[in-house]
């Protein structure tokens, strides 16, 4: 009997330990009963950058706009673009932005082409019109008395020349006239800095397309260059220009270039001229010999 309650005893003890032993392998895999993981998320595809658009080819499209607009004003319906043999450029004025646009021919022979843009100066007197250049001056006397460099005439006494110096030196600057460029400031001519004057005066033979316009709202297809400044308290540098090429000038080289906005071609010629002998060269004499006047016109503006 007790060999009986032995046995039944060991049997009842194994069979609760292979229970115990399924129980423990039960708890141990969570993988069976654990929910499906989510596929990671596809990334968007990145958007290609938008192309800035190419300045060449706005400034183009923008110069055909604006000639066809001028030549719907008022007193510019017989305004012929059609390029000039021997004249590859036409100065367009806009006397309410104080800016001068070059344009060259475009695909169609048309002077809608923006080539550079340069910051003047005009006056409440200068004219709106078209002409063709009859004349020029290394040196021109000018109202006041007064004298500017490079000088271009426009009409009648009206010209392109340099912010006015008191005397024929080039370091006798009217320095504060010169910080005017840019604004309405002048008697009636069209001054610009050295520089773009001097670009006007080499690049621009006598006969060359002048056109002067109003135009608040659109200062040309190339927009408005900026300015530069000299400070009236620096006794050393306020009597000169900044960019006058001419080697005695104290001012950095860095403002030779001006403030234009210049088209790659613009550029390219530019730098090709800088390169040259021809940049120091026939530059406007520091005395009177170089002194011209045009005793066809009685008086000039400033």
């Amino acid at each position: 009997m007790t060999k009986r309650i032995a046995s039944i005893l060991f049997a009842a003890l194994m069979l609760g330990g292979l229970l115990a032993g399924c129980g423990g392998n039960a708890a141990q895999s969570p993988a069976a009963s654990a929910a499906p993981t989510a596929a990671p998320a596809t990334p968007e595809p990145t958007a290609e950058p938008t192309p800035a658009p190419d300045p060449e080819a706005v400034w183009a499209q923008a110069g055909k706009d604006t000639m066809a607009w001028l030549q719907s004003q008022p007193g510019f319906e017989g305004l012929d673009l059609t390029v000039q043999e021997g004249f590859p450029y036409f100065l367009a004025v806009n006397r309410d932005a104080n800016t001068v646009t070059v344009y060259t021919a475009d695909e169609n022979g048309q002077y809608t082409k923006p080539y550079m843009a340069m910051v003047c100066s005009g006056g409440t007197d200068t004219p709106t019109g078209y002409w063709n250049t009859p004349v020029n001056y290394d040196w021109r006397l000018l109202a006041g008395p007064c004298y500017g460099q490079y000088a271009t005439r426009i009409n009648g006494p009206y010209l392109f020349h340099s912010v006015p110096y008191y005397t024929q030196h080039k370091d006798d600057l009217e320095y504060d006239e010169f910080n005017k460029l840019g604004t309405t400031a002048s008697l009636g001519c069209i001054r610009l800095a050295v520089v773009d004057v001097r670009w006007i005066y080499t690049n621009c033979p006598i006969g060359t397309p002048v056109a002067i316009y109003d135009d608040a709202a659109n200062p040309g297809p190339m927009g408005k260059p900026d300015t530069l400044t000299t400070d009236p308290k620096d006794e050393t540098l306020r009597g000169w220009d900044p960019t006058d090429p001419d080697p005695a000038n104290p001012w950095s080289d860095e403002y030779l270039d001006g403030t234009a906005i210049r088209s790659a071609a613009a550029q390219s010629d530019w730098e090709a001229f800088k390169a040259s002998e021809a940049f120091t060269q026939n530059l406007t004499p520091t005395d009177l010999q170089g002194w011209s006047h045009d005793s066809a016109i009685v008086g000039t503006r400033g």
